[in-house]
């Protein structure tokens, strides 16, 4: 009977049991029960009983080898969030602790709270996560296996929620994953969000690799036994294994380098663990005399780790029978950490206080913490965020010759605010290798850069701004503005607001732009004017922001009262007729509690002119004025009266509706990684794929979608936006049929 209660939890307690460590079984026992209680009666998309989510989370926890309320936190993460008529922090903290229930809040995502839009919402949530990621590490490990579980099952959602959870996996948890080392995460995470974001690139390159692999089905196999020969002929303790390379990695080269498959070299990977470093540079020598090497395809990442800590020798050789291949070398401890990173020596795993080499490598998350205080804008912290953890890095020499970890792309003034902040405050020039470089200069791979400095500097420039890459440098620049130049950031700020106002379409009098601004200082949470001024002036909020809800609240001040005309004569058959409440973010004449619903023959847009129809047991049809359905029809003189006036509410009114859908067709050349740029830039601008759909015609691809928009000014500016990529040949909108 006991056994039967935790039927669920067996394969766990099995991990458990195979580490060989000591866990509190009782209380992981406590913490499944507690979770099926709250959970009862919840299912998952796929049918099966919601506690087999948490189950799941808790075994990929275990199998990182993390600890007793690690554990039981994975059983209980989504309790609070799911089930908040049972269950609170207060609870969770008098049942399992206090760290249980500070694990349980950091991977808890925010809803009670006033946010505009769900993008914000959602940049809220990942905040709060880094806010206590840097108290305790082990609220990434969870949320890390509780995406990873999601990603596994994520065919059951539907397609526009499959797009966004995958294009949020690539661009946060992916590179988290990375940034901690965490290689057989991420690369799981990388594989199954590629498959969502583009099928049709994931299933060429798997082709490519199938194929490939398929003619070289051995070499692997005959490699590995040639190398075990070498090495058991100099009594070198060792163990080998050997990898293709991943559909995403080669994918990643193939886009973003240009590269074509045949060109990926290391496409094969034979990878040697032994006891010692000196090991390590013995058997790269001895492989190098058995193998031909390829210039240039030396890397020491042993004298020289990866910010993630990761630690390794790779090579890249030509077997005996042509094919390139990358060996890569290293200790058994290196292999732990390549493996699973901080993960593998956390300072919860032996229960030791803060380890100062642990603390050293988490310093990128306190980094990530400073800028998350400074960035009043959530685009803007988001922008730092992706550029902080994605990214590639470059290794760039002190003239002590100290190394410093830059991102790809990073200029010389993000590597003087890297070194200290009295530095690239005090920067006034550099050199890169003994010679004078401009400032906005990009070192390369093994560079020794110079930062010369002068105490009667007049501190950085604002132009900094928009050349430094790092979040590190530009929060460090903004630090400075916001403290020195109070009262210069002010003007600037005020200069910034009336260049919005001269782009409006009617001046306003004193009293107006006072409303105007005191309104939108307070949706920015703020209650002095200076102090918006002023964060305007140090880049501590972006302008585009802004100027977007300067523009609301005007349009609210300056509704416009003027009744558009329609090009019909039955308009003034309607005008006498009361104006009743807005339903759906439109406004009709003459009807009261109607339901209106937008006509899929012209789907109308927020900006266009409309006008309503009286269906049959329907509601109100909404059509643009302009529709032929609408000519048609009233051209049959039974339908005349059936017509009334329509017109666009504001987004003021509660009914007012945000995203529209509208339908495009997009014409484009085949290539790979085409559907992923659309995809990307849809994101970039925040517009979601309501659906998707492809059709292939010769040498073409024809791509239906449906997106969500706000007004037609949204979607043509949307639909430019498309036209600008690479191989776009036509967008158009798509009417549908009556």
């Amino acid at each position: 009977m006991e056994e039967e209660k935790y039927l669920e939890i067996q394969p766990l307690l099995e991990i458990i049991n195979k580490t060989g460590r000591s866990y509190d079984i009782d209380k992981i026992k406590q913490a499944f029960i507690y979770a099926k209680d709250m959970h009862d009666g919840q299912l998952r998309l796929s049918g099966e009983p919601y506690i087999m989510h948490p189950v799941n989370v808790a075994e990929i926890v275990a199998g990182l080898g993390l600890d007793t309320d690690s554990i039981c936190a994975a059983f209980l993460h989504d309790t609070v969030e799911d089930c908040p008529d049972k269950t609170d922090l207060t609870e969770i903290t008098r049942l399992f602790g206090s760290d249980v229930a500070l694990l349980v809040d950091g991977v808890t995502k925010i809803k009670s709270i006033n946010i505009e839009d769900k993008e914000e919402a959602q940049i809220e949530s990942i905040r709060k996560m880094l806010l206590a990621m840097s108290k305790d590490i082990r609220v990434i490990f969870i949320k890390l296996c509780d995406r990873v579980h999601n990603m596994r099952t994520l065919y059951v959602k539907k397609d526009a929620k499959r797009r966004a959870t995958a294009l949020e996996t690539m661009h946060v948890y992916a590179p988290l994953a990375h940034r901690l080392g965490m290689q057989k995460l991420k690369q799981e995470l990388e594989s199954y969000a590629l498959q969502y974001l583009d099928p049709f690139g994931y299933d060429e390159v798997k082709g490519h690799i199938d194929e490939k692999y398929g003619m070289n089905v051995n070499f692997i196999e005959n490699v590995k036994k040639q190398v075990s020969e070498m090495l058991k002929s100099i009594n070198i303790n060792f163990s080998l294994g050997g990898r293709v390379k991943t559909v995403y990695s080669v994918y990643r080269k193939m886009y973003n380098q240009n590269k074509s498959f045949d060109e990926i070299y290391d496409f094969y990977a034979l990878r040697i663990i032994v006891d010692t470093e000196l090991e390590c540079y013995t058997v790269l020598g001895l492989i190098h005399e058995m193998f031909k090497s390829v210039p240039g395809r030396f890397k020491d990442y042993i004298s020289t780790p990866k910010p993630n800590m990761y630690q390794s020798l790779h090579t890249t050789v030509i077997g005996k029978d042509g094919i390139p291949f990358e060996v890569q070398i290293r200790t058994r401890k290196m292999h732990q950490i390549a493996e699973y990173g901080i993960a593998a020596h956390w300072k919860y795993k032996s229960g030791e206080k803060s380890s100062s080499e642990i603390d050293d490598k988490l310093d990128w998350i306190s980094k990530l913490i400073d800028i998350e205080n400074e960035a009043i804008d959530a685009e803007d912290f988001m922008h730092a965020f992706k550029i902080d953890i994605f990214h590639d890095e470059t290794f760039v020499f002190t003239p002590k010759g100290d190394v410093i970890t830059l991102p790809k792309g990073a200029t010389l003034i993000d590597f003087a605010y890297t070194i200290h902040t009295g530095v690239g405050n005090k920067m006034v020039g550099a050199k890169i290798n003994g010679r004078i470089a401009p400032i906005d200069s990009e070192p390369k791979n093994g560079d020794i850069v110079e930062i010369i400095t002068s105490n009667i500097s007049k501190g950085p420039s604002r132009d900094w701004l928009n050349i430094v890459k790092t979040g590190e440098a530009r929060n460090k620049i903004r630090q400075w503005f916001k403290k020195e130049k109070r009262a210069e950031n002010i003007i600037v700020g005020k200069t910034m607001i009336e260049k919005e106002f001269t782009r409006l379409k009617r001046n306003c009098t004193e009293e107006e732009r006072t409303v105007i601004i005191s309104n939108v200082v307070k949706r920015f949470n703020m209650s002095e004017i200076d102090d918006f001024y002023n964060a305007l002036g140090y880049g501590g909020l972006a302008i585009s922001k802004v100027a977007t809800k300067i523009k609301d609240e005007y349009e609210k001040v300056f509704k416009d009262k003027e009744i558009k005309e329609i090009p019909f004569s039955f308009v003034e058959q309607s005008t006498s007729k009361k104006k009743k409440k807005s339903t759906g973010g439109v406004i009709v004449d003459g009807e009261d509690g109607c339901v209106v619903k937008f006509a899929k023959c012209c789907n109308p847009l927020p900006g266009e002119h409309i006008i309503g129809f009286i269906t049959k047991g329907y509601g109100i049809s909404i059509h643009k004025a302009d529709c032929p359905n609408v000519k048609n029809a009233y051209s049959h003189e039974e339908n005349a009266t059936r017509f009334v006036k329509a017109e666009w509410d504001t987004p003021s009114s509660g009914s007012y509706k945000s995203a529209y859908d509208s339908s495009i067709q997009i014409l484009v050349t085949n290539r790979m990684a085409i559907l992923a740029e659309i995809s990307m830039a849809l994101s970039e601008m925040k517009v979601d794929i309501v659906s998707i759909s492809t059709k292939n015609v010769e040498d073409t691809t024809i791509i239906s979608m449906t997106i969500s928009c706000r007004d037609i000014g949204h979607f043509n500016s949307i639909l430019s936006r498309i036209r600008g990529i690479k191989d776009v040949i036509r967008v158009t909108r798509v009417m549908g049929t009556r």
